[in-house]
């Protein structure tokens, strides 16, 4: 008898103490839950073990990357209804501990440990990265590195599209093309930070290398691009050629604490201060404080968290740590100011273009759902399917101020305390 959805559906409501507001299609096409709702597709017992053994965030996406769960219907609806009951327990909900005293979790468990069947699960897919060693060494950099980023560059140009930029666009209005937002986005990062004729740019973090080219072509800087993925080195390398600015960009495969030939007149660090590390964010301000001139700026553009009661928890069994970027760390903007100011910058100008990011990850999702089986092709289909979630879950946490991603200017200012910066602020804009 076809029963599996709906045994399954009454046992998630008894586990969570709450309505399950998604629909549920189970692997011997029985159906149960709202019938309007996205279905939360449970093609096999595999994934209830996956999610008995280990419960919470990581459980579901080794189902997830798997192909042992799938959503039926839209993926940001789905995700948003689901939100309240995996990412937004609060603080305050019910410890494991204090779950297991009560007797109807203990019996939805039994029951669930039943309907799933033996045996243990299997392991976890290969997208999955184990944390080994210490972080943040230039090693283990390097390996969280290629993780993330040598996926492989045709891949991310069919999600990214021809500007390959890889991080928060600037939107006019909503109506824009993705080009557009990614253009201003890199044209208000060279106002910011003053480029003229000359100046030498170090790109921290230059991704396959558009704000080095956009910097050398449209401002006449001379730019220092580094990044830790050959992939991308490789393909900023052609790109420079192909603009003839060989003789104005140079790119390196090279860590930030091994750049030694400063002073730069300003420093751009777009979207890679989220992998350095809390242990080793002051190391990362102070070394690129001493590699600006006096006077220069720095233009760090980082996502931030809001700041939790318990620290201690924030990134445990994480979906973004274990398939996306490993050993990464999202810290409040104000640790992000203030480690920028210790470290002897003047923190001058902040943005935040929470907003932005939204709009920019939608785009990349529709890009990567429209064309989705060139994007198996290119990758695998875990991998594809870790991009899918990750950025329409990410989309809806900009969305709800969960995360935001600002821009903060910083100046190298000289003992005069002369800063170079005009009296009016954001001129740029």
């Amino acid at each position: 008898m076809a029963d599996a959805a709906p045994r399954l559906h009454a046992l998630v409501e008894q586990l969570l103490g709450a309505p399950f507001p998604v629909r549920v299609r189970a692997w011997d096409g029985s159906q149960a839950g709202p019938p309007d709702a996205p279905a939360l597709v449970v093609r096999n017992r595999r994934a209830l073990r996956r999610l008995l053994f280990k419960p919470g965030e990581l459980g579901l996406a080794r189902a997830w990357v798997a192909g042992d769960l799938e959503i039926e219907g839209d993926l940001y609806t789905a995700l948003d209804l689901l939100a309240g009951l995996i990412w937004e327990r609060g603080e305050d909900a019910r410890t494991l501990g204090q779950a297991l005293r009560d007797p109807d979790f203990r019996s939805a468990v039994r029951g669930l440990l039943k309907l799933a069947g033996p045996p243990l699960p299997p392991a976890p897919p290969r997208e999955e990265v184990r944390r080994t060693g210490h972080l943040h060494t230039r090693r283990t950099d390097r390996r969280a590195i290629s993780h993330h980023y040598d996926v492989g560059n045709d891949f991310y140009a069919l999600v990214l599209g021809p500007s390959m930029v890889y991080s928060c666009a600037y939107w006019e209005s909503a109506d824009s093309t993705l080009e557009r937002a990614q253009h201003d986005k890199l044209e208000l990062v060279c106002r910011k930070l003053d480029l003229r004729p000359g100046a030498r740019l170090l790109d921290v973090g230059c991704g396959w290398g558009s704000l080095a080219v956009h910097a050398a072509r449209e401002h006449g800087a001379t730019v220092v691009g580094i990044t830790l993925s050959q992939e991308q080195a490789a393909f900023a390398r052609k790109r420079v050629a192909d603009a003839g600015l060989t003789d104005k960009v140079e790119i390196r495969v090279q860590d930030y604490r091994d750049v030694d030939d400063g002073p730069f007149d300003a420093i751009s660090s777009i979207g890679m201060a989220e992998h350095v590390g809390s242990a080793k964010y002051l190391e990362y301000a102070q070394v690129l404080c001493a590699l600006l001139r006096p006077g220069g700026r720095l233009l760090n553009h980082q996502i931030a968290r809001r700041p939790q009661r318990d620290e201690s928890t924030y990134g445990v069994d994480s979906f973004i740590d274990a398939y996306v970027f490993p050993d990464g760390e999202l810290a409040p903007v104000g640790t992000t100011v203030g480690q920028l100011e210790r470290a002897g910058l003047e923190v001058r100008d902040v943005e935040s273009i929470r907003e932005h990011y939204a709009l920019t990850l939608r785009r990349w999702v529709a890009r990567l759902e429209t064309d989705w089986d060139r994007a198996v092709q290119l990758s695998s289909p875990g991998r594809a399917r870790v991009w899918r979630l990750y950025m329409a879950a990410s989309a809806l946490a900009f969305e709800r101020n969960q995360i935001g991603v600002n821009q903060v200017l910083a100046v190298r200012t000289p003992e005069s305390g002369d800063s170079g910066m005009p009296l009016r602020a954001r001129t740029w804009n």
